[in-house]
């Protein structure tokens, strides 16, 4: 379920996703609310472009640590590739 920030209060959340479209938003929205999983989405700037490179927006799905395994499957099995960190 969607929640505000605030709501998790000091506890740390884990990024599982950048959504570089809407479409691809409101589905990730749809099935992580259906699954009963708690997040927070935000819009938050990426860098985008292969060759030339442009800041963009994008809404930042994140999670707390005991629900990622849960999200990023649930991320897989819908057809969306989770956020890794950069090595």
């Amino acid at each position: 379920m969607r929640r505000e920030g605030d709501y998790f209060g000091d506890q740390e959340l884990v990024l599982v996703y950048i959504a570089k479209k809407l479409k691809h938003a409101l589905s990730i929205e749809s099935f992580l609310t259906a699954a009963g999983v708690d997040y927070v989405v935000e819009p938050d700037k990426y860098s985008g472009g292969v060759i030339f490179r442009s800041e963009r927006v994008g809404a930042f799905f994140y999670v707390l640590p005991a629900s990622v395994e849960l999200a990023t499957r649930l991320l897989t099995d819908n057809g969306f590739k989770p956020y890794e960190e950069p090595a």
